[in-house]
């Protein structure tokens, strides 16, 4: 058995555009909150020799999202960062919103109606990283 899953996705959602890889303390866990706050789909995983996740690939609402398990052993040391901000441009803000709490992330800013027409909130999750929900207005 190989240590990757098959990767299930399209892969130009692999070699277009940006595409976010984030460290955290406890991939694992922070892999099925994804799956319960975001309805985020396991496309592909490679866990390294001590057990660790060295990537796993997520599809959440179309995008690409890659986790891994900060190795600071490797270089890579978790460093929580406030300078960006996940945002999803989902049709039903406030379910999406209401999910991630529920699932256990933490309120920045209520889901609301902002000044720019949207409905728009903000949460954290429970690994440090900042993801704003964003219903576009109608036009």
């Amino acid at each position: 058995m190989s240590v990757q899953t098959e990767l299930k996705t399209n892969t130009d959602a692999l070699t277009r555009g940006v595409v976010p890889y984030i460290q955290v303390v406890g991939a694992a866990a922070a892999i099925e909150f994804y799956k319960a706050a975001f309805g985020a789909i396991e496309r592909a995983r490679t866990p390294g020799p001590d057990g660790r996740i060295m990537n796993c690939q997520l599809e959440i609402n179309g995008g690409l999202l890659m986790v891994m398990d900060a190795m600071p052993d490797h270089g890579f040391a978790h460093q929580p960062s406030h300078s960006f901000t996940m945002q999803l441009m989902v049709p039903d803000g406030q379910g999406w919103f209401d999910r991630a709490v529920e699932a256990g992330a933490k309120v920045q800013e209520p889901f609301q109606k902002m000044f720019w027409g949207d409905l728009w909130g903000a949460v954290i999750d429970p690994f440090g990283v900042h993801w704003g929900i964003d219903q576009p207005a109608q036009s």
